[in-house]
């Protein structure tokens, strides 16, 4: 993945569509409130450390001008991109919203480990958990109005915070990612807009569209294929899908461009002063209302069925069963799902095996740990979702290589 500098601050440009957008300068009275409500904070902007799963981890927060200890605020979390850091995504204004929000949000940028957000063994979600707490227990937040955005591994880890902090985020965006951080359990509604080029070198267009049908099933909205602009059009086409849950929106904006948080309508080059980008994203998160929306379904509703063979579920007596789904594909790389099922009994552990027929191999795993030997594959699962009730299911993923032929193999699973 390539290494990028987010433009230091959103120029004029910018702050002239921001002062288009209707900004809530207070929750409704009904608004859910924080203990941090009515105290003197002792949080201060700048960066700061914290102890999260064992590790003293650092973060960047920006508390805005002013900050009135009454009012309840929005509380915007955004992840940095595979090394990145959390003062590039700070002194990059926060992929513009600090400008955009004009001091009606709270801003915190967290650190990945190694400048990434492998998640593993949930642990940069466990972040999320601790400074989450922190800042509502200190600051005064408004419970319904939590964010997140990241671009590349960071539009991997909102994904990851979607999938798994139903109920606490309000909404994300995801900006040009995939399922890299994992996707646990993934079942519940999240107003989700995602933004993506449709010509990525680094992560194709077919893993943002394949983690974006996650919610359009999720939320309830009808299933299509929205339209994209055509390459060396330099425009971007955004589509609002239709029947979709009250409150859970999902958006999709595509343009013609290459892996980049800010492209320009017009041009190739890139800026922070010029993108269409981040308007759009404060606006998407500007118009969910300050209160929290009916409690969403327990499953996603009728989650549609790939148009091609690319599933086979392999039923297998006894403890566990394993469904190998390839969630996309394209040129020599294809990224793909395996859900695994408990039979009558819980799980403990379990172990998933396959042969690959046409010498696919893999480039990198989210959800289980893997080995390989010839073309033969062995996932067993991590600390954290080797549990399995029974009758109930788990997830891992993975991104592979392939050439001519890129058949479903069986599986089979086992208790560990």
């Amino acid at each position: 993945m390539s290494i990028r500098s987010l433009a230091g601050g959103v120029a004029a440009a910018v702050l002239a569509a921001a002062a288009t957008l209707a900004i809530v300068t207070a929750a409704p009275a009904d608004a859910a409130v924080t203990a941090g409500c009515g105290k003197a904070p002792t949080l201060t902007s700048g960066t700061r450390t914290i102890s999260s799963g064992g590790q003293s981890r650092s973060y960047i927060l920006r508390i805005p001008d002013n900050y009135d200890r009454n009012r309840p605020y929005k509380l915007i979390f955004a992840f940095h991109w595979l090394n990145g850091t959390a003062a590039n995504v700070a002194s990059g204004g926060y992929y513009g919203l600090q400008q955009l929000s004009n001091n009606t949000a709270i801003l915190v940028a967290p650190q990945g480990i190694d400048n990434g957000w492998a998640n593993t063994g949930g642990r940069d979600l466990t972040l999320v958990d601790n400074l989450t707490s922190l800042i509502e227990g200190d600051l005064c937040v408004d419970t319904s109005q939590l964010f997140a955005l990241g671009w590349s591994y960071g539009g991997s880890m909102s994904y990851a915070v979607a999938c798994a902090r139903p109920t606490v985020f309000r909404a994300v965006a995801v900006l040009s990612g995939a399922n890299l951080s994992g996707c646990d359990p993934g079942t519940q509604p999240v107003a989700y807009l995602g933004i993506h080029g449709i010509h990525d070198s680094v992560l194709n267009i077919s893993l943002g569209r394949s983690i974006r049908d996650t919610f359009v099933r999720n939320n309830g909205c009808t299933s299509q294929n929205p339209p994209e602009p055509a390459q060396g059009s330099l425009t971007h086409i955004v589509t609002a899908y239709a029947g979709c849950r009250a409150g859970y929106p999902v958006e999709w904006a595509a343009f013609d461009g290459d892996h980049t948080p800010e492209p320009v309508d017009g041009s190739t080059s890139t800026s922070g002063a010029r993108t269409w980008t981040y308007p759009e994203i404060w606006r998407f998160f500007s118009q969910l209302p300050s209160t929290t929306p009916s409690s969403p379904p327990s499953s996603p509703t009728s989650p549609s069925s790939p148009s091609s063979p690319t599933s086979s579920p392999t039923a297998q007596p006894g403890a566990c069963t394993a469904g190998y789904r390839i969630t996309g594909q394209w040129q020599g790389g294809f990224q793909a799902e395996v859900t695994v099922t408990a039979g009558s009994a819980a799980l403990t552990g379990w172990r998933v095996s396959w042969t690959f027929a046409n010498g696919q191999t893999i480039t990198q795993i989210w959800g289980g740990r893997g080995t390989s030997s010839g073309s033969t594959q062995t996932v067993v699962n991590e600390t954290w979702n080797g549990s399995v009730a029974a009758g109930a299911s788990t997830t891992f993923g993975f991104l592979g290589t392939w050439n001519a032929t890129n058949s479903v193999p069986s599986t089979t699973c086992s208790a560990a």
